[in-house]
């Protein structure tokens, strides 16, 4: 009988960025617990850890996978153990590196993990424990409703529960960047590339959707930073955790197994963040580009690589700003006639349109009632969802 699991694909992933540098950078006796949803069965695991932005090497002391408590409680409901099925059977299984439980990290660099023999069928955790100095740079904030995870003071990476006393939710995500499991040749990945908007729910919503609708052999993975620009990076601490520009990001952050096709929706911030040194010395208008400087830098950045990886590339149109503090029209102009190439390019496979998706009727300017934030450039749960339907089945088939 032919092996059922025959390649790797990434089930799991986000990017990695310099997290925002608040008062404390260094975290000790810390545990980090992250959920990760499969959305199809394999045999092994490996694990991709990243300190791309850290400028300090970084000590995993362990790092374990198992079962989550919750989806332990669903599948042995029936048990009579005097403990909750979720502590009974709970197993963590130690991730290893080149055999040892612990590894180092060295700044500015990623490690693999050792392929873990791991029944991948429902949901699991993933926890980390720090026992030294560690510093907390290299990361991003995600937000959506399958994403976050918990932090605990002490050491309770094989625990199945974490102390509410000691523990509190974060929707950081240090270090662990993607994991890969060894599936079935049908199974396939999909990258979806960008800024805050796609560092926030729409992502969720297209795995959601997956598995409302039976797409069962796709999974999203999610490649974004809040802030990003194509063309352009700050250097300064107050907009570090704004992150690396395209040009650095695509090519580090389109590693990915298994991957076919990549969503791009990325240029707003290049457009709206300029405002004269006079007002913010770290945002001249000379950052300011023209609609062909983002054309030339997506063809150039992202495309071009695509390409060379044999990936599709879909665009994804920018949403409305209307509203937003820095708006003028000028800078509506630039994003009206730069969705107007992702629409119509031939260079691309095709085009996502989110912001037909979520614009007024009335006023294609502005966000459709119920769509907005609230800031005017962020859309609201309900627009989020909308962003996720407006995909072509196409790619998740």
């Amino acid at each position: 009988m032919p092996e059922k699991f025959s390649k790797w694909v990434a089930c799991w992933g986000n990017a990695t960025s310099i997290t925002d540098r608040k008062e404390a950078t260094y975290a000790k006796d810390l545990t980090l617990r992250y959920p990760i949803r499969a959305c199809f069965s394999g045999s092994k695991l490996r694990f991709h850890f990243s300190n791309l932005t850290g400028t300090e090497s970084v000590q995993i002391s362990e790092a374990y996978v198992a079962k989550s408590a919750q989806s332990l409680d669903a599948a042995q409901s029936s048990t009579t153990s005097e403990k909750p099925a979720s502590i009974s059977a709970y197993s963590p299984c130690a991730i290893t590196f080149g055999g040892r439980a612990s590894a180092t990290i060295p700044a500015g660099e990623e490690i693999l993990s050792d392929e873990i023999a791991f029944d991948v069928t429902a949901g699991e955790d993933v926890s980390l424990y720090f026992a030294d100095f560690t510093q907390m740079n290299a990361g991003t904030a995600i937000t959506g409703p399958l994403s976050g995870g918990k932090y605990s003071y002490g050491n309770f990476a094989k625990s199945a529960t974490l102390p509410d006393d000691l523990t509190r939710k974060t929707n950081w995500i240090y270090f662990l960047n993607t994991i890969d499991i060894f599936t079935e040749e049908k199974n396939f990945a999909l990258v979806c590339f960008g800024d805050s908007i796609t560092a926030q729910d729409w992502p969720d919503y297209l795995t959601l959707r997956c598995a409302r609708e039976g797409f069962n052999n796709v999974a999203i993975i999610r490649r974004a930073v809040s802030g990003t620009r194509i063309l352009r990076e700050y250097s300064c601490i107050t907009y570090a955790a704004y992150g690396l520009k395209g040009a650095t990001r695509f090519p580090i952050e389109m590693n990915v197994a298994g991957a076919r096709t990549v969503i791009v929706q990325h240029g707003i911030n290049d457009i709206i963040h300029p405002v004269g040194v006079e007002v913010n010395k770290f945002r001249p208008w000379s950052d300011m580009p023209t609609a062909d400087d983002l054309i030339n830098g997506v063809r150039s950045l992202y495309i071009t690589h695509a390409r060379k990886l044999g990936l599709k590339i879909y665009s994804g149109t920018l949403l409305p700003i209307y509203g937003w503090r820095t708006y003028n029209e000028n800078r509506d102009i630039i994003r009206t006639a730069f969705n107007e190439w992702l629409r119509t390019a031939p260079d691309f496979d095709g085009c996502v349109d989110f912001d037909k998706a979520v614009r007024g009727h009335d006023d294609p300017k502005a966000f459709a009632a119920g769509f907005d934030s609230g800031d005017h450039l962020h859309p609201s749960a309900k627009a989020y969802e909308a962003m996720a339907e407006c995909v072509p089945e196409e790619l998740l088939q």
